[in-house]
C-alpha cells in the first residue's frame, strides 16, 4: 500500500513505529538533501451532466373511500341514519323527512342520506373528508359516527366547521308527539 500524504499514515498504520539506529541515520541524510519543490497543478473537475435516475419510486396509493348514499349532497347537508333492514331509510320515514326538508326549502338532491348500518366506513373524519358537510343531522344514537365528540340530544353544536344536530331516530319520533316537537324546534334553526 502506498500513501501519498504522510498524514494519512496514522490512519493506515495504527501501531507504534520505532526507528532503529540505522534508520535514524537515513532520515538525517534525507533531511540534508533537499528535494525539489513540486507545485501541484490545479485539478480540473470534469463536468458531468445529470443522468436520469433509473430508480423509480413506488407509487403509494391510499384506498379511496366511497359511500352508498341517497341524494346528491348539493347543499352539503349530511343526514346519518341507522337501518339494518333498509338500504337508506324506511319509506314512511323518508316521506316524513322529505316533508321536513321541504319546509326548510331543501330537496332530496340537496342532502345526502347515509345509512351507517350499510356502510363499513363510518368514521367521523372519513365522513367529513368525503362529504364536507356544512350541516349534519344525526337521527338516533346508533347513527352517531365513530370517533365523534359527545353530543347532547337536540342541542346543535358546531363540530369541524359544520352545524351538527343529534336527535331522535324516526322510529322514536313516529309515535311520540313530544319527540317530534323537540326535533322540529331544533330543525327550524338548523
Amino acid at each position: 500500500m502506498r500513501a501519498e500524504n504522510p498524514a494519512a499514515l496514522r490512519f493506515i498504520l495504527q501501531d507504534d513505529i520505532y526507528l532503529l539506529a540505522n534508520d535514524k541515520a537515513f532520515i538525517r541524510s534525507a533531511a540534508d538533501n533537499p528535494v525539489a519543490e513540486v507545485i501541484p497543478e490545479p485539478a480540473s473537475i470534469p463536468k458531468t451532466e445529470p443522468v436520469a435516475s433509473s430508480v423509480t419510486e413506488p407509487v403509494v396509493e391510499t384506498p379511496t373511500i366511497s359511500f352508498n348514499y341517497l341524494g346528491s349532497n348539493k347543499k352539503k347537508f349530511l343526514i346519518t341514519t341507522y337501518y339494518t333492514n333498509q338500504e337508506f331509510i324506511a319509506d314512511e320515514h323518508l316521506t316524513a323527512l322529505q316533508n321536513i326538508l321541504k319546509r326548510k326549502a331543501y330537496d332530496i338532491d340537496d342532502v345526502a342520506i347515509l345509512n351507517l348500518a350499510k356502510n363499513r366506513a363510518n368514521n367521523f373524519d372519513e365522513l367529513l373528508t368525503y362529504f364536507k358537510p356544512e350541516k349534519l343531522l344525526i337521527l338516533g344514537k346508533e347513527a352517531i359516527p365513530a370517533n365523534m365528540d359527545v353530543l347532547m340530544l337536540n342541542q346543535p353544536k358546531q363540530l369541524a366547521g359544520s352545524v351538527t344536530l343529534y336527535s331522535f331516530s324516526f322510529d322514536e319520533m313516529m309515535d311520540n308527539t313530544d319527540h317530534k316537537k323537540a326535533f322540529w324546534e331544533q330543525m327550524k334553526n338548523l
